[in-house]
């Protein structure tokens, strides 16, 4: 029997309960740092490619997040020293990591490449020696995407220009693909707690788009405008948090609860390692949307900015619908709909005053909210239990 956010794991035949445990959320606070890296990254190069690269900045974070989150869930770190001591050494490669996002395209690729190369092959080798001989095969089977594309990215930072991007793309696709093509037999989800650890790392992105309202509003003075526009900005991110966990992962977590063996492997995997990208990815650019419009109210945001904000709400929303389909066949009009008006609008953005473009946002996702949280039949047989 299992309590919130706890997992049963199994250990010579007896059922155990383990909780998402501190050595893991204390692991999540390097990626606290480490995204707000990102966002730090996306506003001093507000460029198509400075997009692109910060897109692929956090692919790279994300797989790192992504193979943890399965590796504690099938090694109680916590109560085994030695993997306590992987696991902490790995975070301190990690925070190397988030301290060379600014210039991984630069000066510090190398840095980068190398300290991530550390986390994941660290990754790897506690799986393969505490893990049971299945589990153990499994890793093993994708141990050449685990190396392979950070060994690419080392290369990648001695390099610059198009052979650079050609490297991280042909890393990601390695990386992300070695588990789609070899598949997930051997692995196993413990489901709560598997869960759980999603639910907390997309708070983490939420967080970040409140460091993003105080970043975009230092150094001002505080009137009517920004005030009004770090509200506007935090309705926005309470919408974001509402749409998700309001009956979407309640949902979720039943579907994948009640999948067994090979089919909630692969089902966790596609809901969650990689559709989770989109929504937790998506966030990271409404804070920069949020941020740029905190910096500049009154005056009309730039093409990239308004892609990031407009263009990241309808990312968040399309997610939502991916991982709806993957588990229950089926997706939500209303919310494809409004994803489509957020796109629609985005060139509105960038010809009224920035707050304004916030504030049309911002009704959208409210407004989504409301009526889902009102009218939809599924939503509140849910919430009633």
């Amino acid at each position: 029997m299992s309590t919130n956010g706890s997992v049963v794991a199994e250990q010579d035949g007896v059922e155990q309960e383990q909780d998402v445990t501190p050595l893991e959320l204390f692991f999540d606070l390097v990626f606290v740092f480490a995204f707000t890296q990102v966002t730090g990254f996306l506003v001093e190069n507000l460029t198509w490619t400075g997009m692109a690269r910060g897109a692929a900045l956090f692919a790279m974070l994300w797989w790192a997040w992504v193979t943890y989150s399965w590796l504690t869930g099938a090694v109680p770190a916590e109560e085994m020293l030695p993997a306590r001591s992987v696991i902490l050494t790995a975070m301190v490669a990690m925070l190397i990591v988030a301290l060379s996002v600014p210039g991984a395209f630069g000066d510090d690729g190398v840095l980068f490449g190398v300290a991530y190369f550390v986390v994941r092959v660290l990754h790897v080798l506690l799986y393969a020696v505490a893990t049971p001989p299945e589990t153990r095969n499994a890793v093993l089977r994708a141990a050449p995407g685990f190396f392979g594309g950070p060994a690419l990215i080392v290369i990648a930072g001695f390099f610059d220009g198009l052979f650079e991007g050609v490297l991280w793309i042909v890393a990601l696709a390695l990386d992300y693909g070695i588990v789609f093509v070899r598949g997930v037999k051997g692995f196993h989800v413990n489901v709560e707690h598997f869960v759980e650890r999603h639910r907390l790392v997309l708070i983490i992105a939420l967080g970040e788009s409140l460091v993003a309202i105080g970043v975009g509003a230092e150094g001002l003075e505080l009137g009517f405008s920004v005030v009004l526009a770090a509200l506007l900005g935090i309705v926005l991110v309470i919408a974001l948090w509402w749409l998700y966990f309001d009956y979407v992962v309640l949902a979720a977590e039943q579907t994948l609860a009640a999948a067994s063996g090979h089919e909630q492997t692969q089902m966790a995997r596609d809901s969650y390692s990689y559709i989770h990208l989109l929504m937790v990815g998506s966030i990271i650019f409404v804070a920069l949307g949020i941020e740029q419009t905190l910096a500049h109210t009154g005056e009309p945001l730039g093409i990239i900015a308004a892609v990031a904000l407009f263009g990241g709400g309808a990312v968040y929303l399309i997610g939502h619908n991916a991982f709806r389909y993957r588990d229950h066949g089926n997706i939500s009009v209303l919310r494809l709909v409004v994803a489509a008006a957020a796109l629609v609008l985005t060139p509105l953005a960038v010809r009224v005053p920035a707050i304004a473009a916030l504030a049309v946002l911002t009704a959208l996702f409210v407004g989504l909210a409301a009526y889902e949280t009102v009218r939809s039949e599924h939503r509140n047989r849910l919430r009633a239990g």
